[in-house]
């Protein structure tokens, strides 16, 4: 081999190799740029691991006790305080704060944990790098796969015939680590024709310069052009010729004629006294005939072994780059890849992964597939090998846009988005249903049911593949471009994650994925939902932390998505699933029913995701109220931006379908919807979403409307009902608290049919597995739609949901009306069924003009149109009321609301 394969080690796997050595998915291998929080915690962490092995030598109690407290002082250095949200909230729960601390011990042992098998936690939340099918260098596939229970692995596909011996990974052929992780590598072909590469390091681009061929150079012409610019004169010759310098020295020590035998050798003095001869014989010597790297000589031990070099000698050695450039044209593309290989395992090939455990052979379909085809008409479910040709593979437009101060989130289902009684697909809903949100005022989407599922009228709530999109809806190119046009229409797009349990299917989903019942889930009745049929994880495993971290950082980093609404996060954080009642007492979120396991899962999620994605929004949906929800992880909380208040919509409906219009309490609706005060500003609130409108259950505008048309006699008085209820109930719940509001795909409409998903009990019709969009443009319909849109103008506007909390300052249960001041506008409310008021007084803090900006009565929102805009500027009299200075007289109608903006102050 010429003098250039010298200056190189290739760290690469070589395929021809029998037993290589590669990297667990468990071992460092890479250092990164993390959040100073993260680092503090790692920096604490190595400290904590070092005090208890130091802890464990023999020593004196006092030095015991040392690493405590500098741990402890630690933590008041970085700010944390495991209770400090209670401390700020005046709450004084010793069992509670106790529970917090015993939490935040037990979070800080957890990531010791992680950091023995993790460089970091960003690694650890990165598994998705090398877990899985991933195109390698060196014109291979590698395959890993978690599978601990496991005796044998291998992949099964159209690719190999289904044979569960070609492509396999057992004990002694590269097998698998102490973890469980197998790895599988499915070698590219060589062409018929083709010879190997003369290189076992070869690597081809696939990416950027994939149209890229052969250079028509041979290997030996590369290393020779290397040779010829790389070295200068003279500098490689020892390299050619390796013993000439061993030769001179050998000649230089024993003369021409030195010993040839290791018998006439003799003795050799030591080097010191070699060195002192030397430097005797040289004494008199010219410094110029001296070479240029000398020993420095003190006349001190210590000094025998310093070296001193020439400082241009040195200089120019290090301004020497190793010929890298050189190597490089040894690359190639994909172009001559082509030409010399066919692929191990082609773009949409079907596989499965084969086990042979001690419960006998199975196949699965692999955990971290990113496409899946579920099992259909009979069908065995398998995942789709997804490589498409660089030349082919989505490339991304539009950057992600700033997070708004106030979210207006449009909740929407790929599926039942079209007009037409059939799935829709990604690539129907980007085309039909995203300028309609954008044009509706809404600047955020939230998607139901596109993580891979089984059935679907399930919804998407009980996943079977988390790394992999429904493919009922498209391909994963095709939800790239989702979200790529959501982006350029200034849309963020979140995702409803199930975290919280897992479906209970074992040919496509994650149980029983080994043979073992201990592998993702809890065994026995802990890993079973009390009522609902699905499986629950083992939070504090750190395995199952690495697949679901990963999944988590998986679709920010591969689609992009702005943020994760966590799904019934009260199913995971007890052991009774939630289903219990809840008095709010503090021991209910800190006994033996509470899962800590599952809320430190929580605080990772977000410290992790925040810190790796700084614009990233997580939101909370939780019935019981776990306190310290959108607190700091580093103050006990766990760490969410937003909250979800679910007793509104379930208010709302409770109140039209029980309640009688004219015993509605003002206060309870008040008191609903304010919810805790102290999180009001993390609060995400919404009328109703998808949970009254699916499988069975009513919309709002169902109940209110029912099977009224505008053509049918007698229904004009019903009409007006339902048309004012739904517009008011919407402005109060937009506009009241919170700063973030959610809807529902079609509510905004008041679409009048439920959703109904095809299941047995409809014979598996799509008749109300749609949206009709053709009613946007005719009558009550087009009314509420024109309202909706307003209403999010007057946030876009005014900014209402982003202002602070908002002194309500009227309540009346006897007449019926609410009022509020938030900000500059004022909002006020007449829920009363039949009463108006001509000069209603509502007092205001600031004399001067008020104009109205929004009213529900308009015609063109399907009111009456009673008051005229000769009455929509109110000048305040200076008279108190409701505790403010000044105070307004205006005219309320029945069941309609109003906002007034200041538009000029007076001075008196």
């Amino acid at each position: 081999m010429s003098s250039l394969s010298l200056q190189f080690k290739f760290l690469h796997l070589s395929p021809n190799l029998t037993s290589p050595h590669f990297q667990s998915p468990l071992a460092p291998h890479q250092s990164i740029n993390f959040s100073n929080r993260t680092k503090l915690e790692l920096k604490a962490s190595s400290s904590s691991s070092s005090s208890s092995s130091s802890s464990s030598s023999p020593s004196s109690k006092q030095p015991q006790q040392r690493p405590k407290k500098r741990q402890s002082a630690s933590d008041a250095e970085r700010g944390i305080d495991p209770t400090g949200f209670l401390t700020k909230s005046g709450i004084s729960h010793k069992g509670f704060a106790q529970f917090l601390r015993e939490r935040h011990k037990a979070l800080k042992d957890l990531k010791d944990e992680i950091f023995n098998r993790h460089l970091n936690l960003k690694e650890m939340a990165s598994g998705f790098e090398i877990l899985g099918m991933h195109r390698h260098v060196e014109h291979r596939v590698d395959y890993m796969e978690w599978a601990p229970g496991a005796r044998y692995c291998a992949l099964v596909g159209d690719f190999n015939g289904w044979s569960p011996t070609e492509n396999c990974a057992r004990e002694g052929h590269f097998g698998h680590d102490d973890y469980g992780y197998w790895f599988i590598i499915l070698e590219d072909k060589l062409r018929e024709g083709e010879k190997p590469d003369e290189l076992y390091f070869q690597q081809y681009n696939y990416v950027d310069d994939y149209d890229k061929g052969d250079s028509g150079l041979t290997i030996e012409e590369i290393f020779k052009k290397a040779n010829d610019e790389y070295w200068e004169p003279g500098e490689d010759r020892f390299v050619k010729n390796r013993f000439e310098l061993p030769a001179k020295l050998y000649e230089q020590l024993f003369g021409p004629n030195g010993p040839q035998s290791i018998e006439e050798l003799g003795e050799i003095p030591d080097a010191e006294t070699r060195y002192r001869a030397f430097k005797e014989e040289h004494k008199d010597d010219p410094p110029g005939s001296r070479p240029p790297f000398d020993v420095i000589d003190n006349d001190k031990t210590y000094d025998i072994y310093n070296i001193a070099g020439d400082p241009v000698s040195w200089e120019n050695f290090k301004a020497k780059m190793p010929p890298i450039a050189y190597w490089l044209e040894t690359r190639k593309g994909r172009k001559a890849w082509l030409k010399k290989y066919t692929p191990g395992i082609p773009h949409g090939s079907k596989y499965r992964v084969y086990f042979n455990t001690p419960s006998g052979p199975l196949e699965r379909v692999p955990a971290w597939a990113t496409y899946v085809q579920p099992d259909a008409e009979g069908k065995q479910a398998f995942a789709i090998h997804w490589e498409p040709p660089p030349e082919c593979a989505y490339k991304w437009k539009n950057p992600s846009p700033k997070v708004p101060l106030s979210l207006r989130i449009y909740e929407g289902h790929i599926g039942i988005s079209g007009s037409k009684a059939k799935v829709s697909s990604f690539n129907e809903f980007s085309e039909k249903v995203l300028p309609h949100i954008k044009d509706a005022g809404y600047n955020a989407i939230q998607l139901i049911g596109v993580v891979e599922h089984k059935d679907y009228y399930t919804v998407g709530y009980r996943v079977t593949n988390f790394y992999a999109v429904s493919s009922r809806f498209g391909t994963p190119d095709d939800f790239k471009h989702l979200v790529d046009e959501a982006h350029g229409l200034g849309l963020l797009v979140f995702l409803d994650i199930v975290h919280s349990y897992s479906a209970a299917d074992e040919m496509v989903g994650l149980s029983l994925f080994d043979g073992s019942n201990d592998c993702y889930f809890h065994t026995g009745k802990r890993g079973q939902h009390k009522y609902w049929g699905t499986r629950m994880f083992r939070y504090g495993d750190p395995d199952v932390l690495h697949f679901l971290l990963s999944n988590l950082n998986w679709w920010v980093v591969e689609y992009h998505v702005d943020g994760f609404h966590f799904h019934s996060l009260s199913s995971m954080m007890y052991t009774h699933n939630g289903f219990a009642s809840f008095t709010g007492d503090f021991e209910e979120y800190c006994n033996q029913y509470v899962d800590r396991d599952a809320l430190m899962y929580l605080i990772l999620a977000n410290e992790i995701l925040h810190a790796l994605h700084p614009n990233i929004v997580t939101i909370a949906e939780d019935a019981t109220s776990y306190p310290g929800l959108c607190e700091p992880t580093s103050q006990g909380g766990l760490g969410f931006d937003y909250h979800v208040n679910l007793a509104v919509s379930e208010m709302w409906l409770s109140l039209l379908e029980n309640t009688p219009d004219h015993e509605w309490s003002m206060s309870k609706i008040v008191n609903t919807l304010i919810g805790n005060q102290r999180y009001a500003d993390k609060m995400l609130i919404y009328a109703e979403n998808h949970n009254q409108s699916i499988s069975g259950g009513q919309s709002f505008a169902e109940i209110l409307f029912g099977k009224i048309r505008e053509h049918s006699s007698g229904s004009k008085d019903l009409l007006l009902r339902g048309c004012s209820l739904h517009k008011m109930i919407r402005l109060i719940t937009f506009t009241i608290c919170g700063h973030a509001f959610l809807n529902f795909m079609g509510n905004e409409f008041g679409h009048p049919e439920r959703v109904e998903f095809p299941m047995p009990s409809n014979n598996f019709t799509y008749s109300l597995a749609n949206r009709r969009w053709d009613l946007l443009g005719t009558g009550v319909y087009q009314n509420l739609f024109s309202f909706d849109k307003d209403m999010m103008m007057l946030d876009e506007n005014e900014r209402v949901l982003s202002r602070s909390f908002p002194n309500i300052h009227h309540v009346n249960d006897s007449s019926m009306v609410i009022s509020f001041i938030r900000g500059p506008l004022l909002f006020i409310f007449n829920f009363h069924p039949t009463a108006s008021y001509e000069r209603y007084v509502i007092g205001v803090e600031e004399a001067g003009e008020y104009q109205a900006i929004l009213n529900t009565d308009e015609k063109d929102y399907g009111g009456q149109g009673v008051i005229e805009e000769s009455q929509y500027l109110q000048r305040t009299i200076s008279r108190r009321a409701d505790g403010l200075r000044n105070c307004l007289e205006v005219a309320l109608p029945s069941r309609t609301a109003q906002v007034y903006k200041l538009k000029r102050i007076l001075r008196i």
